[in-house]
């Protein structure tokens, strides 16, 4: 087979450094199933690997892309075959076993889920870890009883790809969505995923020292980390609900174990990669049903794998919004 193009990220001086390689298969980490690519997605984990912006590579080189959908070449698994359609996201892709920025992708047979009926590769790959992270928070909101009865509920890093496909799905569910940025002139955008009420951050007080805060939210999904966490926790309703995902606003949370003992708050963590696949496999279902986003392609820009380093600084520097979908298309 002749040789592939890859983005593989290197350790560079102790920094690192994605640049694109040709490949071949014998290249490839092993697994049980080959997957000609047709589409990866970017993320902001994808962002912090391949700039080195965050130290996010366990094993170098490595081909970076987290997500990846497309079309089985080969399989020793009797559960895949030549010809089938499939997605693969999180585990260890793109950061400890090549990922989805190459025309080929070999992983083990347990990693890889069918694309669910309904979906196209694409519309996978557009979803990717932001929507599957999205559902999954959701998902386990609802398990912990919020309801659109319950009361409104906040969206942080509002304008980001996991946050955009939230505001959406929790608009399409009868939630009353509350959506944080610090971009004003998104404002319009916002509204057009579904959010009802626009927040500033700049109307907001992060740097209060109060133990409590007015209570105004049942539920919260939080991209951002740090003190837009920790204000979150001071000001939820009583039994609200936080689902956390992200730390773009930083790792630290300094808060107090008041929102926890007299409001009974609930702080959930959503870790995405590591689902185990029965749910896994549910998340996916729901995002090709209740879960899908009806203006998803409303919120996606499609760039051909030749301009992925292109698509990373404006998103280290939080310049962009929604999804980014990289074509790839082997052959």
């Amino acid at each position: 087979m002749n040789n592939f193009r890859a983005y593989r990220i290197f350790d560079e001086g102790g920094k690192s450094q994605g640049r694109f390689v040709e490949l071949t298969l014998d290249d490839l980490d092993p697994g049980d199933v080959l997957i000609r690519t047709a589409y990866s997605g970017v993320n902001y984990k994808d962002a912090l690997a391949a700039t080195g912006a965050g130290k996010v590579i366990r094993r170098f080189p490595c081909v970076g892309g987290v997500d990846v959908a497309g079309v089985v070449e080969e399989s020793s698994d009797i559960r895949f075959k030549a010809g089938d359609e499939v997605l693969v996201t999180g585990y260890d892709m793109g950061v400890a076993h090549d990922g989805g920025f190459a025309e080929y992708v070999r992983v083990p047979a347990d990693w890889v889920v069918p694309l669910p009926q309904g979906l196209s590769l694409f519309d996978a790959m557009a979803l990717g870890t932001a929507g599957f992270t999205a559902a999954l928070a959701i998902h386990r909101l609802e398990q912990n009883e919020l309801t659109p009865d319950s009361g409104k509920v906040i969206v942080t890093g509002a304008t980001g790809g996991v946050s955009g496909l939230a505001i959406q799905m929790l608009a399409q569910l009868g939630y009353h969505v509350v959506a944080l940025t610090g971009k004003e002139h998104e404002g319009a955008y916002l509204e057009s995923l579904g959010a009802r009420e626009i927040l500033l951050r700049s109307a907001v007080d992060l740097n209060s020292t109060r133990p409590l805060e007015k209570a105004q939210w049942a539920g919260a999904l939080d991209a951002v980390g740090g003190a837009t966490l920790a204000w979150l926790t001071r000001s939820m309703q009583q039994d609200g609900v936080i689902a956390s995902f992200g730390n773009a606003g930083g790792a630290e949370l300094n808060t107090s174990v008041f929102p926890f003992i007299l409001r009974g708050v609930k702080l959930l963590g959503v870790d995405s990669a590591a689902t185990k696949m029965p749910l896994r496999k549910m998340i996916w279902q729901r995002l090709a049903n209740d879960l899908r986003p009806l203006h998803l392609h409303d919120m996606i820009r499609c760039v051909p794998l030749a301009d992925l380093a292109q698509v990373f600084p404006a998103m280290i520097a939080g310049q962009s919004r929604g999804r980014t979908v990289v074509e790839i298309a082997a052959g």
